[in-house]
């Protein structure tokens, strides 16, 4: 079939847009005018409610189209829930696994068909683990696969945490396409895109090093602007929130996760680290995207910043400067320029909340950068 069309990013958080759109300002800056052609943008309703996103990058005319795709969870089709169940038996599980695979894909068909996937010359697939990764590989297209989050495989390796067991195996069947596996293991994705390759436990032939933040530093100040245009609605009122409310006062900002899956466990965690290290500051707390409390409500004296956007964004707001910022496990802390000290507390600070089996998950297979 001939190739209609150039990219098309499919994505399944604002983090995810948010790599997309630095990818394709680096084509704008890199390639002729006369020979750039603009990418599609699609974003999947299966993890992230996106609200008006896709309206404002209508608006900032970054991509050609932007196309909503209503990806299905699993257990949506509930005649696969039979197909998934552990028999502890390595012959009955891998065929269960191969009736799944094919399963899935075919009952995910009415919803990704409203994609001409087969008309791009390239397809870059944010967290293949959901089933636009089983979809291409059943189809038989070729695609690039991105990794989920900024080193979020150092933490959570999930191609192979999920299938350590007989892991040569399995993914040689994946490579046979008779089962899938994530991350680069698919018989159908080209390679799989990372920031950093130091970080990573594992190793797959197919990983390749991307760097992020050099595609941040190229940004100019016109690509800038439409980044802040694409993620936040009412920029000046968030800068207002970010100026000191008297001369010499210093801001600290807690970074809250989706983790741990308890709401009174994470309310706990929020209000903990702040006695622990925001004390002195005016406090500043930045909602992850997936997180729903309500946190004006749990600490009325602190500064929510409202909006649901990547913590990556600020950074192109100019003259903003943060004391302190603090995190369990978000790399993405390790790239907010604007803050003087961070400190990422690491994944073991949940074992006070929660049971430690519960996250530590490259540990318990038996990875040993896990966690570090």
């Amino acid at each position: 079939m001939k190739k209609t069309k150039s990219r098309i990013y499919v994505c399944h958080t604002f983090y995810h847009v948010y790599v997309a759109i630095l990818k394709e300002m680096k084509l704008v800056r890199q390639t002729p005018v006369n020979q750039y052609q603009k990418a599609d943008i699609a974003l999947s309703s299966i993890s992230t409610d996106f609200e008006h996103l896709g309206d404002r990058l209508v608006k900032t005319k970054i991509f050609h189209e932007v196309i909503a795709l209503d990806e299905k969870r699993e257990d949506f089709f509930p005649e696969l829930a039979k197909y998934r169940k552990n028999y502890r038996n390595l012959l009955k599980h891998m065929i269960n696994r191969i009736i799944f695979t094919k399963k899935l894909a075919k009952c995910e068909i009415p919803y990704m068909q409203v994609i001409d996937f087969k008309a791009y010359e390239d397809i870059y697939v944010f967290c293949d683990s959901d089933p636009i990764g089983y979809y291409l590989n059943y189809k038989r297209i070729y695609y690039h696969a991105v990794e989920d989050g900024l080193d979020c495989l150092k933490n959570l390796d999930d191609a192979y945490v999920a299938n350590h067991g007989h892991f040569r195996l399995k993914t040689w069947f994946s490579r046979l396409n008779l089962i899938f596996i994530m991350n680069g293991w698919g018989k159908y994705c080209i390679d799989m895109e990372i920031n950093d390759r130091s970080v990573v436990p594992t190793d797959c032939p197919r990983f390749v090093e991307e760097p992020r933040k050099p595609l941040e530093l190229a940004l100019t100040s016109e690509q800038k602007k439409l980044m802040i245009q694409a993620f936040i609605a009412d920029a000046e009122n968030l800068m207002k929130q970010l100026k000191p409310s008297r001369e010499g006062e210093e801001f600290a900002c807690f970074l809250t996760e989706p983790h741990p899956v308890d709401v009174e466990a994470r309310k706990k965690v929020c209000v903990d680290v702040i006695a622990q290290y925001c004390k002195g500051y005016r406090v500043l707390i930045k909602p992850h995207p997936r997180d729903t409390i309500d946190y004006e409500m749990l600490c009325p004296d602190a500064v929510v910043l409202r909006g649901r956007f990547p913590v990556e964004v600020l950074n192109f707001f100019e003259g903003l400067r943060i004391k302190r910022a603090v995190s369990i496990v978000t790399t993405a802390l390790n790239n907010m320029d604007f803050v003087e000290e961070k400190i990422n507390l690491g994944a073991s600070f949940w074992d006070a909340y929660e049971d430690p089996e519960k996250h530590a998950y490259n540990k318990k297979a038996g990875l040993t950068m896990a966690d570090k």
